[in-house]
């Protein structure tokens, strides 16, 4: 019996990207036996509730081994560069058991050069974003690589990080465990008013929140037209979520706001799925947002020469804004002027992923991994 390993070392919102595949290769291949290993035992339920969404699924469920000392930086710091490749070192010996590890990220290519050299590595990516970290040249070292549409394919084309055969299209996971978790669009808020998403990316280099986010927070908190959900990058606040808080705590208590650094909420699609409008920077999430498309509005903090350049190409499915004055302008123009984005959002959806609207990728992606293992044997 072959045996498939899925560990999760990062952070919560990349779970979803590989997490479908291994429940349903395990429902559709009962000769392999498919482990799911979990950073910490919080991870570990966490994982279990959403396996709950594939019954038909038998999987093992594992957790990574960890020193006292890199417990300690987890519970203070959450998955950082640092805590991740001490896991990865930590449990190489417990890597190197499987026929294939199947990740969601890159920082487990590290294993190569800790001595794990038995298993095939397979990655499934996580986000369909723009921004080019995700399509960096190392990828190539990946032994195969599940990706979503001709937008992804073709520029990791362009930088040299796929190999032909080794590499399978149209795959995005995440879409079907989301309709699993999802049967219905939840009310937010109760009342009728639009409501915005704001959705930040965590990097200062990109992020519109070090310069706008507070400007943001307190315009929709005094004013009466719109509801807010404050929902950012998982990342945003990794640094020092209790101090987070503490910049937070106003704005907590407001009926029309929904504040959320990092619930399951926040990564699961619950506010892409429900909002009216999105309002952010550089984040994958746009892709989500729109496959029902709506409008968007683009918070541009750096004086960006975005135009022509593919790392921003979704700023041209709404408008761009370089300053939050006029927020309540640019909102209602985003709403009025909508028609003429749509033909591109809907043009940015198939580029993005392959297809119109969402359709079931995860037993695709489980069965290209097992027929690519089977044909090098």
């Amino acid at each position: 019996m072959a045996h498939i390993l899925f560990p999760y070392i990062a952070q919560p919102h990349q779970e979803f990207h590989s997490l479908p595949i291994a429940l349903e290769m395990s429902r559709l291949y009962p000769d392999i036996q498919v482990h799911i290993a979990s950073l910490t035992p919080e991870r570990d339920a966490r994982i279990r509730r959403l396996s709950q969404c594939y019954p038909q699924s038998r999987v093992s469920f594992d957790l990574l081994r960890q020193p006292a000392w890199i417990r300690r930086h987890l519970e203070r710091y959450g998955p950082t560069p640092l805590s991740k490749l001490a896991v990865l070192f930590s449990n190489r010996n417990y890597f190197n058991r499987f026929q294939a590890i199947v990740v969601p990220e890159r920082t487990s290519l590290y294993l190569r050069r800790m001595g794990v050299i038995h298993p095939r590595l397979i990655w499934t990516r996580h986000g369909a974003g723009d921004r080019a970290i995700g399509f960096a040249r190392d990828a190539r070292h990946f032994d195969h690589i599940l990706l979503a549409g001709p937008k992804v394919e073709r520029r990791l084309l362009e930088a040299g990080a796929l190999r032909p055969e080794h590499y399978t299209t149209g795959i995005y996971a995440k879409f079907d465990m989301v309709r699993r978790l999802h049967t219905g669009h939840a009310r937010l808020f109760a009342n009728d008013r639009p409501t915005i998403i704001y959705n930040p990316h965590f990097s200062p280099r990109f992020s519109s929140w070090p310069r706008f986010g507070r400007k943001v927070l307190e315009y929709f908190a005094y004013q009466t037209k719109y509801n807010l959900v404050f929902a950012p990058h998982y990342r945003l606040f990794d640094a020092d979520r209790q101090e987070t808080m503490k910049i937070l705590a106003p704005f907590m208590s407001l009926s029309h706001m929904i504040i959320d650094p990092g619930s399951d909420r926040s990564v699961d699609m619950t506010y892409t799925l429900a909002a009216d409008l999105y309002m952010g920077d550089v984040s994958s999430q746009i892709g989500e947002f729109l496959i029902r498309p709506r409008p968007c509005l683009f918070l541009d903090a750096h004086r960006t020469r975005w135009r022509e350049n593919p790392d921003y190409e979704s700023w041209t499915l709404g408008r761009v804004m370089n300053n939050v004055d006029g927020l309540e302008t640019g909102l209602d123009t985003a709403f009025r002027s909508h028609a003429n984005f749509l033909d591109r959002q809907k043009e940015y959806i198939r580029d993005t992923f392959g297809f119109a609207a969402p359709v079931d990728t995860a037993a695709k992606g489980a069965k290209s991994i097992i027929d690519f293992l089977r044909v090098i044997g």
